[in-house]
This record gives structure tokens, C-alpha cells and sequence, in this order.
């Protein structure tokens, strides 16, 4: 009993229109039929039961054609033509089959008389409507065929069914709203624009896993800060993409548009258009070749995996220490369904005797290697971890490879190794040295690829501050002149395998990445994306810390050449002679228990403009007397 109370409740206004509706058409038909078929045709009066009849197929045919287009579940405050049409369906739908009965029954001369109780029928029901405008509420229609993500929006006011509307008018593929959430109970089962409010914001985490939704856009404009702050919360423990809609009280009042919304990307944070690299020419060298990508399971080792397997390698082994993250990676590459053979390994850089048996068993013909540490404040405090798996991991990596004959290995390096004031970018300076002069010495195809701050891997800026964000704030920037440049996760990995076609040995290869962004600015975008404001998420400035530079430079003044700019949005560095690595490897496995002395060491050798004179100086004067060289250097104040 309580169950059809609680329908009964939900649907009176359906049924009271229902009702309505079949009350006019009743009428307008027996009131028609009475006054002019007598004087339009010849015939008598209609016989009573005849005049039910009429009725009764009115009524029926009308009812089941209006169920079927939903016309009594129509939020008539946003009606529009569309919603006229379907009643004006309805109608003539029950008006040709009442004509067809007609004709069976009687013959000629009714068309007119069934025309104008259908006019009549259809104004009548149109003026019910509007004078309920004002107390009707917000209804949406299935988009089934929308081919864009799956959304769901909490807020079936004004701003929500604006929403719904211009993402049907300008058949937008990026979102398929699906259906709404709003607390008011009137809105319960009813449409706006043909989308269904599927319930109350208390079934969030319900209709979310249901409907397999995407995205969540929160569309009320007064949702306090608090309350707003726990739905993201609740969407994000979802795993939808949570979006609240920027600057939503101009929104509502029609300042701007809806059609200027849109899924946020973090290409939206770049400042500037994508690089899009022409790889066309890429499956002829990785097509049925086996490929080795190290550190496979982190965030640019993963999207090279994604990236290789399009162009049908015959095999690829993904090499990492982390067995959870590579366990992912091969189960998200076998869910494609391709032809490549994978082989999840799980091993260490640092372990050569481990790098050979691999190298040995699977022989791969290309390898990528992304494996390192790149957290600076943490190499900072762990110098000696950076050293072993920057550094060693990378002379094993180059060592083995070139021993078992590999024809292109591409390491990847960072923007940091570029006059370097931190242990991290020291110790991938260092690194590149070691591949570039393998690269002298080997047959293999050795080069180096350097990135700039790449948005969205694993201990970059944005998860950071998107965390910050939906702790409520405040967001934390070290210093607000502090630029960085930056590329996304796919540019990145594109950058990579195009480099690894362009080598012919010993190159540095960087991506045109425009202009720096300010990190301050970077953090006001993600804000406003975020649908705040900087006065409701503050920005804390804490400081530079240890190791950190103000700017970041793509290419050394000695790496410049007249013909840096090789390929289109890439420009590939001149390299610098030198002829002591294995020495500088020495000097830094001597110092490698004496942490201040180890660090001087990598800070001066990653800077050197002449590595074979300076080297010697170390070896002749010892670290200790070369610290004040390096302290009054440039080095000291982080720039």
C-alpha cells in the first residue's frame, strides 16, 4: 500500500494532466459532433451509443499514442516546438484513426467536422499547459544515440535544463546527459527536454555504477561552498569525472552561454594548442620488431606502451620493479585485443645480471627507457638512490644493450638536466653523458629525449593541486614568478617514438613547447576549471625549496646549433665532447658514502663546460677544496 502511495505521489501530476487531457478531447469532440453534423450533412443525430463510441476510440487511440511520445510527462515551463509537436502528434494520430472509423461507419462528409474538434481539442490542451507553466518542473528525454560521454547532472533548475537544451540544439559530441539528480520530490519522473531526473542526490553513488556514468557536472547556483565541496568529494571516490560549471550564477542569468562549457582536458591547462607529431612514418620501424620499455608501469612508460602497440610490434616486454602498475599496463594492452605477444617483467635497473638474462631471453630490437626517479624535493634527501638508479641504471641499461646488439635505445631525460642546480636533474645529466658516449662507441643508435613538466604523471602539479582543490584548499605554489614549460602525457610518448626514427646517435631531442607557463597561473586556471573561485580555494606561496629553479631551460647554450630545428616542433641539441665518463663514474662511486661530498660532485660535473679539465681538478684538489668554486657559482641562488 505504501509502495503505490509513494507512486501515486509521484505521478499525480501526470495523472492530473492525463485526466485533463481526456476531459477536453471528450468534450471538444461530442460538442462538435452535436452543433455541426447535422448542418454539414444530411444525416441525423448521432445515436447515443454511437457518440460513445466515437468517444471511446478518442480517447484510447490519443491516450496510447501520447503515452508513447511522454507528451504527459513534459516540464511545460521549458517546453518549446518540439514539445508542441508531440502533442499536435498525439492528436492527429487519435483524429486519422477516428477519421478511418468514420469513413467504415458512415461514409463521406465527416473531415471537416474531425479537422475542427482536432483544432479545437489542440489549442485547449496547449492553454492548460501554459497556464501550469509556472508550476511545472524540470523533465529530460533520453539521448540513446548521442554518441558523447555519458553525464549526469545534479540540478534540474534553470541552469540544469539549460544545459540539456543547448547540448541537444548544438548536437554537441563531447557529453550525452543521460539524466538528472535534484532534491526537490516534484521533479521525480519527469522529463525536461526527453531527459529523465533519475532521483535525489542520496542515489548519486546508485546512478552513477547503473547508468556507467562518465561525468558529473554540478549545475546548481546555490549549493553552498560546503555542500558543493562534499558531492565532489562523493563523485571522486566514484571514479566519474566530477565538473562544476565556471562562473555558474552568470550562467543561470544568461551572461554567457552553455555551448562555452565543455569537458575540461588538461590540454585546457597548456596555454597553447597540443603538438600533434606526424608518427606516419614510425611502422616501419617498430611494425613486427620487439620493443623493451623500462619503467613501463609509471606514467610516460605506460602511455609509451599505448602508443607502441598501434604501430603492431611483434612483441613487448614491460620492464618495471612495481608488479602492481605492470600488472595494469598488460592487462589494459591485452584488453585491446591485439596480435602483440606480451611479456610483463618484473626486474630492476640497477640489477645488470638481471638487465642480461632479460636482454638475452626476449632480444629486443628497440628499447625505451623510462625508468628513473624524478621527484626533486626526494632526491634531495636521497642523493645515493638517485645516483644508483638514474645514473647506474642507466650504464647498465646502455652497457647490455649494446653488448646484445640493439639497433635504437632512447632514454628519456627531463629539462631539469639543463644547467642543473638539483640532484635529480644532476644525476639525468650525468645519465645523458653516459648514453651519449656509448653512442660514440657502439653500433647501436643511442640519443636522448628530453621533456619538459609533463601534466598529469605521477608527482607532477596537477594531481597535486586537484587534490588541494577538493580538500577545500588552499593551493600551494613555491614562488609566484616560477615558470615551468609543459606538454601533455601524449605528447610526451609521441615525442619519444618519433625520436627514436629521427636518431642517427648522440642526440639531445626536445619538443617545441611554446612559451613557460607561471605556476601561480596554472593553479588559477585549475581553479576556475574546477568551478571556484581563488577567494573560496586560496593560493599559499610557501617558498623555493632545496633544489629548486625559478625557470627551466630546454637546451644548453653549448647544445645550440644553427640547425637545431630538424623536424617540425622538434629541435634536436648539439652534443659535447668528452672523453672522461668512466672517470666521472669513478669519482662519484669514490664519494659515494660522504652525502654533501657526493652532492657538490654531481652539482659541479652536471655543469661543467669542460668535463675532462674539471675532472682532473677534482681528482687533483678533492671535493672538499672545490665546494666554495661551486657555492659561489650561479648554482647557489637557484637560478
Amino acid at each position: 500500500m505504501a509502495t503505490l502511495v509513494n507512486v501515486y505521489r509521484k505521478n499525480q501530476r501526470n495523472l492530473l494532466f492525463l485526466c485533463l487531457d481526456i476531459l477536453i478531447v471528450s468534450f471538444v469532440l461530442y460538442a462538435t459532433f452535436e452543433l455541426l453534423f447535422s448542418t454539414i450533412t444530411s444525416y441525423a443525430a448521432l445515436e447515443s451509443n454511437e457518440m460513445l463510441m466515437m468517444v471511446g476510440i478518442k480517447i484510447i487511440s490519443f491516450s496510447l499514442v501520447g503515452t508513447v511520445l511522454k507528451i504527459h510527462r513534459i516540464d511545460w515551463r521549458y517546453a518549446s516546438i518540439h514539445e508542441m509537436k508531440q502533442v499536435a502528434i498525439a492528436l492527429l494520430s487519435s483524429d486519422l484513426v477516428l477519421y478511418a472509423y468514420n469513413q467504415f461507419h458512415f461514409g463521406a462528409g465527416l473531415g471537416m467536422i474531425i479537422a475542427v474538434q482536432g483544432l479545437l481539442a489542440f489549442n485547449l490542451i496547449l492553454f492548460t499547459r501554459f497556464l501550469a507553466r509556472n508550476h511545472v518542473f524540470d523533465v529530460f528525454k533520453p539521448h540513446s544515440n548521442h554518441p558523447g560521454r555519458k553525464a549526469l547532472i545534479i540540478g534540474a533548475g534553470d541552469s540544469g535544463q539549460l544545459i540539456v537544451r543547448e547540448l541537444k540544439e548544438h548536437r554537441t559530441t563531447v557529453l550525452c546527459v543521460v539524466g538528472l539528480l535534484d532534491d526537490n520530490p516534484h521533479l521525480q519522473s519527469l522529463y525536461v527536454h526527453g531527459v529523465p531526473v533519475l532521483g535525489l542526490t542520496d542515489d548519486l553513488e546508485r546512478i552513477i555504477q547503473e547508468h556507467g556514468i562518465e561525468v558529473v557536472i554540478l549545475a546548481i547556483p546555490s549549493l553552498s561552498y560546503a555542500r558543493r565541496l562534499a558531492l565532489l568529494k562523493r563523485i571522486e571516490k566514484t571514479g566519474a569525472e566530477s565538473h562544476a560549471l565556471p562562473m555558474i550564477s552568470e550562467l543561470a542569468t544568461g551572461k554567457i552561454s552553455i555551448s562555452e562549457i565543455r569537458e575540461v582536458k588538461i590540454e585546457d591547462l597548456l596555454g597553447r594548442e597540443p603538438v600533434q607529431l606526424d608518427i606516419s612514418g614510425i611502422s616501419s620501424h617498430v611494425e613486427g620488431a620487439t620493443v623493451l620499455v623500462t619503467g613501463a608501469g609509471g606514467s610516460i612508460g605506460s602511455e609509451l606502451c599505448r602508443q607502441l602497440i598501434k604501430f603492431a610490434p611483434a612483441e613487448m616486454i614491460l620492464l618495471g620493479h612495481g608488479e602492481n602498475s605492470i600488472y595494469l599496463i598488460e592487462r589494459e594492452l591485452r584488453e585491446l585485443g591485439t596480435d602483440t605477444v606480451l611479456y610483463p617483467v618484473i626486474g630492476d635497473v640497477q640489477d645488470e645480471a638481471r638487465l642480461e638474462e632479460v636482454f638475452g631471453m626476449y632480444k629486443p630490437d628497440i628499447v625505451y627507457h623510462a625508468a628513473a626517479h624524478k621527484h626533486v624535493p626526494l632526491m634531495e634527501d636521497n642523493p645515493l638512490e638517485a645516483v644508483k638508479n638514474n645514473i647506474y641504471g642507466t650504464k647498465h641499461m646502455v652497457d647490455v644493450a649494446a653488448r646484445h646488439k640493439v639497433n635504437r635505445f632512447i632514454m628519456i631525460s627531463t629539462d631539469k638536466a639543463v644547467n642543473p642546480t638539483n640532484v635529480m636533474g644532476s644525476t639525468k645529466r650525468i645519465a645523458e653523458m653516459v648514453v651519449q658516449e656509448k653512442a660514440r662507441a657502439s653500433d647501436t643508435i643511442f640519443a636522448v629525449v628530453r621533456f619538459g613538466n609533463v601534466l598529469g604523471s605521477r608527482g607532477s602539479v596537477v594531481p597535486l593541486f586537484k587534490e588541494q582543490i577538493l580538500r577545500g584548499g588552499p593551493v600551494t605554489v613555491t614562488d609566484p614568478e616560477m615558470t615551468r614549460y609543459f606538454m601533455t602525457i601524449p605528447e610526451a610518448s609521441r615525442l619519444v617514438i618519433q625520436a627514436s626514427v629521427l636518431s642517427r646517435g648522440g642526440e639531445v631531442f626536445v619538443l617545441d613547447m611554446g612559451d613557460p607557463v607561471k605556476i601561480i597561473d596554472l593553479a588559477k586556471k585549475m581553479i576556475e576549471l574546477s568551478g571556484f573561485t581563488t577567494d573560496q580555494i586560496g593560493i599559499e606561496v610557501t617558498g623555493i625549496r632545496p633544489g629548486e629553479k625559478l625557470y627551466e631551460e630546454l637546451l644548453a647554450e653549448s647544445e645550440l646549433g644553427p640547425e637545431a630545428n630538424v623536424f617540425p616542433k622538434i629541435f634536436v641539441g648539439r652534443t659535447r665532447p668528452f672523453k672522461t665518463v668512466s672517470s666521472v663514474l669513478h669519482l662519484i662511486e669514490t664519494f659515494r658514502d660522504d652525502r654533501d661530498a657526493l652532492m657538490y660532485l654531481l652539482l659541479y660535473i652536471a655543469n661543467s663546460d669542460d668535463l675532462d679539465r674539471d675532472v682532473e681538478r677534482i681528482f687533483t684538489h678533492g671535493v672538499k677544496r672545490m665546494r666554495p668554486h661551486i657555492a659561489g657559482s650561479r648554482l647557489a641562488d637557484g637560478n
